[in-house]
């Protein structure tokens, strides 16, 4: 038996209350995940970089800061899909400061 199958077994013992109470906790859980962003020690300095490519999410709030719009981002980097960019905006609103601070450390290198 797989463990996603023990906890619906276990789910429908519970009471609305525990229930809801387990439902706050997933959602704190997941409440800082950022699908399509990830990172990976070893990979772009461990920086949070667009799943399926080694594209620092700085790189991308960079170019925008400079005036580059999606579309062109989106030619730039054909792996790129759209979603991905607002990804990497919603991540970036979340973490301005960690982002922020990559920006000027690459810059500074």
């Amino acid at each position: 038996m797989n463990t996603l199958h023990e906890i619906e077994q276990a789910l429908s013992e519970l009471t609305r209350s525990e229930k809801a109470q387990l439902l706050q906790w997933i959602a704190r859980d997941l409440g800082d995940a950022f699908p399509g962003i990830e990172s990976t020690p070893g990979v772009s300095g461990g920086e949070p970089c667009i799943v399926r490519t080694r594209i620092p999410v700085w790189v991308l709030v960079r170019a925008r800061q400079l005036g580059m719009a999606e579309a062109d981002l989106l030619r730039s980097y054909p792996g790129l899909r759209a979603e991905d960019l607002a990804n990497a905006w919603a991540y970036y609103r979340v973490h301005r400061d960690e982002i922020e601070a990559q920006i000027a450390d690459n810059e500074a290198a």
